[in-house]
């Protein structure tokens, strides 16, 4: 059945009129997918509400870092609590430290971190510091990662080859772009051609170790482990984006996970609790090169704010419980071998990449390893989904390109509904083979 979503529809028409797209993020226009944004009123557990009252099973989970669902009282009580005494000073404060040793407890390659406010900043900031640590200016990325909107990141190569890159978005200076060379996901041998070719003068690889802006796709091992070795042989940094993955792939984040431990780590989403919060960290010798310790400016007047500290406390405490995770597992696997099963029963082409809490939804029979793997039948395929889904009370990402994320919040008969009307689908929506 078709929801009905009148208030969101009115709600989007004026929005545009006041907001470029009438959103703050381009994602959210439903751009992708089609049809009208929904406007959500409220969270709570694993659901959503929007305006018109209708009721979502949230597989989006603000973008990652609600692992523990909507509204959990914890974290609300913590913010509650803090608001008492005010929301920012524009100076040390003493839960700044609890988080920091949260966050150095539990991800190992991590001696020193820096809080800002976002995930962008996190990762602008991170490569900053490695082209200040190793005096060198050119950064390789790889396509289909996405590491935020600072212009160095918006830019592609197009054929995916080991050349500079050009803008992909009006307003980028060529000259920044010109610093950064993309390639192709789990191409180690492309990696190791550009190293060859400019040995002397890569500051840093970026990565996400594990994809959630091309979807969910893991690292060959011997791409992850390669770009360790190649770092590590040319005097360059490695770069794990974990904005992401950080405290959802693993308690100790995708490096654990992975057994790849990166020169810096960029983190976000998770450790604000749902509140705006980033940060990078590393070796104490490469994080003394940050101002004030050393010659690396970087600033933020909200960074380390007193509500975000405590919301990412109360996050990363409950994270502690092994439970947590095990149970996380155990809902996406639900989730996932349920999809499998049900499309290889009616010969349906679908891939499904899942690692703890984050799913990727490939609507093709053919092996996905990088950007270029995702075809236009994909992305069209994965649209006509969401459509159904969506008229069935379940919010998966409104992007082809996007990971979905479980929380705890998600049980089993969430689970079977999606099961069901995905079933639904295939057999109205597919002409069998």
């Amino acid at each position: 059945m078709k929801i009905q979503n009148t208030q969101s529809k009115k709600l989007f028409n004026d929005a545009k009129k006041l907001m470029p797209g009438g959103v703050n993020s381009p994602v959210r226009s439903f751009k992708a997918v089609g049809g009208t944004p929904h406007f959500i009123a409220r969270g709570d557990g694993p659901y959503i509400y929007d305006e018109d009252n209708n009721k979502f099973i949230d597989f989006t989970c603000s973008w990652g870092p609600l692992i523990l669902g909507h509204n959990n009282k914890i974290v609300k009580n913590s913010i509650k609590e803090v608001l008492e005494f005010g929301t920012s000073f524009g100076t040390p404060t003493k839960r700044e430290n609890i988080l920091a040793k949260l966050i150095l407890d539990s991800i190992k390659s991590i001696e020193k971190v820096r809080f800002v406010n976002s995930g962008t900043e996190a990762t602008m900031s991170a490569v900053r510091l490695a082209r200040g640590y190793t005096k060198k200016d050119l950064v390789i990325k790889f396509e289909g990662c996405y590491h935020g909107h600072a212009d160095i990141f918006l830019s592609n190569a197009g054929s995916g080859l080991a050349t500079f890159d050009q803008p992909t978005s009006p307003g980028v200076p060529q000259a920044v772009v010109d610093s950064t060379i993309t390639l192709d996901f789990n191409d180690i041998e492309q990696v190791k051609s550009t190293f060859e070719k400019y040995s002397n003068k890569i500051a840093a690889v970026i990565v996400e170790p594990i994809t959630g802006n091309m979807s969910v796709i893991k690292p060959k091992k011997e791409f992850i482990q390669g770009l360790r070795q190649i770092c590590t042989k040319y005097n360059s940094l490695l770069i794990f984006d974990e904005v992401m993955t950080g405290y959802r792939v693993s308690h100790g984040g995708a490096q654990d996970y992975l057994n790849v431990e990166p020169d810096i780590t960029t983190l976000g989403k998770v450790i604000g609790g749902g509140l705006p919060v980033g940060a990078y960290g590393g070796k104490n010798e490469i994080m003394s090169y940050i101002s004030p310790e050393g010659p690396v400016y970087q600033a933020g007047t909200l960074s380390g704010n007193p509500v975000s500290m405590s919301a990412g406390i109360a996050m990363l405490k409950q994270l502690e419980n092994k439970k947590v995770y095990e149970y996380l597992n155990y809902i996406t696997n639900y989730l996932s071998s349920g999809l499998i099963e049900i499309s290889k029963k009616y010969n349906y082409p679908l891939i499904v990449n899942s690692f703890c809490s984050m799913v990727g939804i490939f609507c093709t029979d053919r092996k996905v390893e990088k950007y270029k793997d995702i075809s236009k039948e994909c992305v069209n395929n994965y649209n006509k989904l969401h459509k159904y889904l969506l008229d069935n009370n379940i919010y998966f990402p409104p992007s082809a390109y996007e990971a979905l994320f479980l929380s705890t919040e998600i049980k089993t008969n969430h689970i079977d509904h999606v099961l069901s009307v995905f079933e639904k689908f295939v057999t109205e929506n597919y002409k069998f083979i």
